[in-house]
């Protein structure tokens, strides 16, 4: 999944005496509040999109831009502590977090468990995940922050920001990337239930038209024709919504042959 179209200049925090500032595109620093401002407008766009695959591309454009990096990825999560790449600015970010996968071993894995954000200054020197700073350094990228990605009900996954300098990313920008990745959690996890919820009632409508079917061709009740689909998917070992569809397709109950692997 690559980035969608480009969105305007969005301001990098710096470090600076004592307080934080950002540069705009012409360079003039502006106060913390413009700050807070610039990322209350980011997550107020967050929350706008519509489904996953549009959220992640939302998220990847900004994380880009509020720290200005080379490359960013977004992870989720499975069971198993399975980490999957849904969204990449670069085919190296793929690799990298691939072989993170692999080793078993990496910033990504620490994040899901007990970190909320790291910041790697250098992976040719970094120590804590000695393989994976290596493989890094190999494929060019010198520096990494990266946060969890969370809401109060579960941890959903990462968000990395890669640059091929290192000592590129600050204090600052690892405060950034986190309240983005807080932001970001929520529209994903929103976005993540309203399609399990359209699914659900979609599933329900199936399951209704399919009673309709049984109801009409064996003159059973509503809840007879209930029974009989519960009783096809548990005698078949299937799901009751493709028990429901079998019978919307052919207007018959399932056979062996329409279950047969």
């Amino acid at each position: 999944m690559m980035c969608g179209a480009a969105l305007g200049r969005v301001p990098r925090v710096q470090p600076g005496s004592g307080r934080h500032v950002v540069h705009g595109a012409e360079g003039i620093a502006v106060s913390s509040e413009q700050t807070q401002a610039d990322l209350a407008a980011m997550a107020l766009s967050l929350h706008k999109e519509g489904t996953v695959p549009e959220t992640v591309d939302r998220v990847l454009e900004y994380a880009l831009q509020a720290v200005d990096c080379d490359h960013a990825g977004v992870l989720f999560l499975h069971a198993g502590r399975r980490l999957e790449t849904v969204g990449a600015t670069h085919p190296v970010v793929r690799d990298l977090e691939a072989i993170q996968m692999t080793l078993g071993d990496g910033p990504d894995l620490s994040l899901t468990r007990d970190e909320r954000s790291v910041l790697v200054a250098d992976t040719a020197h970094e120590t804590r995940w000695p393989s994976w700073a290596s493989s890094a350094a190999e494929l060019g990228l010198r520096s990494m922050v990266g946060a969890r990605l969370y809401t109060s009900e579960r941890t959903i996954g990462t968000l990395n920001l890669y640059d091929s300098r290192p000592g590129h990313f600050s204090e600052s920008d690892r405060q950034v990337a986190h309240v983005l990745a807080r932001h970001a959690a929520i529209a994903l996890w929103n976005s993540q239930k309203s399609l399990n919820l359209l699914r659900a009632v979609d599933s329900r409508k199936l399951i209704g038209q399919a009673q309709g079917i049984l109801m009409e061709r064996f003159g059973l009740d509503e809840e007879r024709a209930f029974a009989l689909l519960k009783r096809y998917s548990q005698d078949r070992n299937i799901k009751l919504h493709s028990v429901a569809e079998i019978v919307v397709e052919t207007r018959r109950l399932p056979s062996d042959d329409d279950t047969r692997s």
